[in-house]
């Protein structure tokens, strides 16, 4: 092989010579988000949860995004654009999920030696799970009050408790499919917590015993599968928890373990889950 051949066949240099900051920082915005990181105690592993519980507002984020692109598809009636966004969230769920696997071993020593730092802060205070609650059709104006003082967030809250759940948006598109959504569900307070309806139960009963492949059929399908990784993100959390400091009293003054176990009993879209008792 001569000289010249091999050299054609080497890979070439990347470029790594830019006037300003990379392309990369330019995009990705990575200087910003590795100097977020401020402890504030001398704990090593403090910097664990403060990065894991950051990651997890990061997935927040995401999964926020492709629950509204899959509301706004389902009141164009696009289900298949729904459908997809709700199925990369899934994945984006699971990812979420996984954050828990760095905090689920921690013994109660290992927490107590940082947990001081967190103060009055406690995850029931995330507005971005806020917003993923909200969406879900959880509702609770109460809720708001924690926000007061941050204008902005208060606001894009306040905006997501008076317009329609993902759920709410569902059940609209199933209407105007035909299927015999009651009317008090479909023109309720939708700032109010969606309560589980004997009828609504009934219209996913007859979806689910018709066929498989029929677009209603396919869009509870990808919404159970939502419905289940959020349930085991309760169900992680209530057991890190537990590990982690008993049935003390949590952080910020919440009840801890019960308002986490109060939390693990409820289901997300309820009748999409009674609904197979009656298939």
């Amino acid at each position: 092989m001569s000289h010249e051949t091999r050299e054609a066949q080497e890979p070439s240099t990347p470029h790594l010579d830019f006037a300003g900051t990379t392309p990369y920082e330019d995009y990705v915005k990575a200087d910003v988000l590795t100097h977020l990181q401020h402890t504030l105690s001398d704990d090593p592993g403090e910097m664990v949860f403060l990065v894991t519980t950051q990651v997890m507002e990061l997935w927040f984020t995401v999964i926020v995004h492709e629950w509204e692109t899959a509301a706004a598809a389902l009141r164009r009636d696009d289900v298949p654009t729904a459908v997809a966004a709700l199925g990369r969230s899934a994945h984006e769920l699971e990812a979420l999920n996984a954050s828990w696997k760095p905090l689920g071993r921690l013994t109660p020593a290992q927490f107590n030696a940082y947990r001081s730092a967190l103060g009055e802060g406690s995850g029931f205070q995330s507005a971005m799970y806020r917003r993923m609650e909200f969406l879900l059709g959880d509702k609770s104006a109460s809720m708001l009050v924690p926000h007061r003082g941050a204008p902005r967030v208060h606001a894009e809250l306040e905006k997501a408790l008076h317009e329609p759940s993902l759920y709410d948006e569902v059940l609209r598109f199933l209407a105007r499919r035909g299927h015999p959504v009651p009317e008090a569900t479909l023109t309720r307070d939708v700032s109010l917590r969606h309560e589980p309806s004997a009828e609504v139960e009934a219209v996913w009963t007859a979806v689910y015993s018709g066929a498989a492949d029929d677009e209603a059929a396919r869009l509870g399908e990808a919404l159970t599968d939502v419905a289940e990784l959020v349930w085991r993100w309760r169900n992680d959390h209530l057991v890190a928890t537990r590990r982690a400091m008993g049935s003390k009293t949590g952080t910020g003054g919440s009840a801890g373990v019960a308002w986490l176990e109060k939390r693990a009993r409820k289901n997300v879209f309820p009748e999409l889950w009674t609904a197979r008792s009656y298939v």
